[in-house]
């Protein structure tokens, strides 16, 4: 477990799943469908307890430059800061081990309770899970 810091705040456009877990690989094949030059792009999966359930977003980052008509997506904006986070090299080959990851992220005792998990996917084998800390800690 390391501390990760966001510099900035990113925004981006989502697309939420229509259930969890198993919604999440359809919401990134339709982001991936509406989002012009993607693979240039930051892209992050981001959730968050609702209720009994779980609310999650696949979603890229949106430049000041885009022209693309983004009115079909919602948006969002990551907060900078200091984030909790784990690598996880080659997910694909055991894609549980990312639940599992934030299920020991968010049991420890200096995260943000308003916070979401956020997952930033560097490459097509590579993901940072990430929970936000605390402000002023």
């Amino acid at each position: 477990m390391e501390i990760f810091n966001l510099a900035n705040d990113i925004k981006v456009v989502y697309v939420q799943a229509d259930s969890f877990p198993n919604g999440i690989m359809a919401a990134h094949q339709k982001l991936h469908s509406l989002v012009p030059d993607i693979k240039h792009r930051r892209v992050f999966g981001i959730s968050r307890p609702d209720g009994a359930g779980i609310i999650y977003k696949a979603a890229a980052e949106l430049k000041e430059a885009d022209r693309f008509d983004h009115s079909g997506l919602q948006i969002f904006t990551i907060k900078k800061g200091e984030y909790l986070a784990e690598l996880i090299t080659d997910f694909m080959n055991d894609v549980p081990q990312i639940g599992n990851t934030f299920q020991k992220l968010i049991r420890q005792p200096d995260i943000d309770p308003e916070g979401y998990c956020l997952e930033e996917y560097i490459n097509e084998k590579d993901v940072r899970c990430m929970v936000g800390i605390k402000r002023g800690q």
